[in-house]
């Protein structure tokens, strides 16, 4: 059902908007506007959820790398780097800027994956990990599958059998074991595989690995050796969002005390971050729905506009004196360290942070696979 508001509504819609921009005039360009909140000093860092490991002497490939979660995931858990491939520029820039002496290939010719001849890695990849694109089984993606022209996962297949790695890794939304895509799932992921892997699916909740966010996504892991597939156990969280004392959990952060900020009296896990990416190019929202925005509503914090540091979010308050995030903000959510740092316009880097496996899920993966294959 197609998306309609009322004249009414759409008229107090652009009138918010038109008052924002006139705010955000004041704010930054005559400085007239005085800040409601100082400069945040966040209280959580999620390096320390993902404690960086001895090099394990194994070897990996990102595809679809974008930000880059799943690639700074499985570098603090020890692993080689060998190359990056993604389509989009920016992404390069990002993954270049954080690591110089990585190789990286982006853009639309060295980073689409489709017309790279992968028998170059055959022998030099132990583990290939990626995140094909999602959009094509999300509901915002409208779940096209096989008929939407973002599906990547032929690509991804075919980069396995040719390189033939001891492991792969590959991550979506929890939209692909949907039952209408499960002649998908078995014809163009299971059936090319049978006989050359063994396969593990599962999914993985952010917060209950210590990221303060709603994030669910499915694995599906491969091993070419049958007693590795066995001895593989999916990573156990490590986090409740209430005290569990029974099961001796750690209890997740929320939002507020991640951020810094002073007690209100409510405080909660953040609801999944949108990418930059969806919508209207200049978003710079992470809202994804109503839920989403009463969420954040409730702990006071203004999840539209992100502003590029915490100096100008604090400088620009939002008319209901909210909290306003910056890029960083919603970075340290998603689970990234401060030291990662994202390049491009602000929505550019939201889209990279909402697309990207939360590191610390990533790590924990790489976790996994090591104890299976030691």
């Amino acid at each position: 059902m197609a998306y309609s508001i009322t004249r009414e509504r759409r008229a107090e819609y652009r009138r918010t908007t038109q008052r924002s921009n006139e705010r955000k005039r004041l704010a930054l360009v005559e400085g007239l506007l005085e800040p409601v909140h100082p400069v945040n000093q966040p209280r959580f860092d999620p390096g320390v959820l993902m404690p960086v490991q001895p090099s394990n002497g194994l070897r990996a490939l990102s595809m679809f790398s974008g930000g880059g979660g799943l690639d700074l995931g499985f570098e603090r858990a020890g692993f080689e780097h060998v190359a990056s491939y993604e389509i989009l520029d920016i992404c390069g820039l990002t993954l270049l800027h954080n690591r110089p002496h990585w190789s990286v290939f982006a853009g639309r010719f060295e980073g689409d994956v489709q017309q790279v001849d992968w028998a170059r890695y055959h022998g030099q990849v132990d583990i290939i990990h990626g995140g094909p694109p999602c959009q094509p089984f999300s509901i915002a993606g409208h779940q096209r599958g096989s008929e939407d022209e973002r599906n990547m996962w032929p690509s991804f297949i075919k980069a396995v059998l040719a390189i033939r790695p001891r492991v792969f890794v590959a991550e979506n939304v929890p939209g692909l074991l949907n039952p209408k895509f499960k002649d998908f799932v078995r014809q163009t992921i299971e059936k090319p595989l049978q006989g050359k892997y063994h396969l593990h699916r599962f999914i993985m909740q952010a917060e209950q690995f210590g990221v303060p966010q709603i994030r669910k996504r499915v694995f599906i892991v491969g091993f070419q050796n049958p007693a590795e597939h066995a001895r593989f156990q999916p990573p156990v969280p490590t986090h409740s969002v209430v005290p569990d004392l029974k099961n001796a959990l750690s209890t997740c952060i929320t939002v507020r005390e991640a951020l810094g900020l002073p007690d209100i009296g409510v405080d909660g896990i953040a609801p999944t971050l949108r990418s930059g990416f969806t919508g209207p190019r200049s978003c710079t929202g992470v809202v994804n729905s109503k839920a989403s925005l009463e969420a954040w509503s409730r702990m006071q914090v203004w999840p539209n506009g992100v502003q590029s540091d915490r100096v100008k979010a604090s400088l620009f308050p939002p008319e209901n004196g909210h909290f306003r995030m910056s890029v960083q903000d919603c970075a340290l959510l998603q689970g990234f360290p401060s030291s990662w740092e994202f390049k491009g316009a602000v929505y550019q880097q939201l889209g990279q942070i909402g697309n990207s496996v939360a590191p610390p899920v990533a790590y924990h993966v790489a976790r996994s696979i090591l104890g299976a294959i030691e």
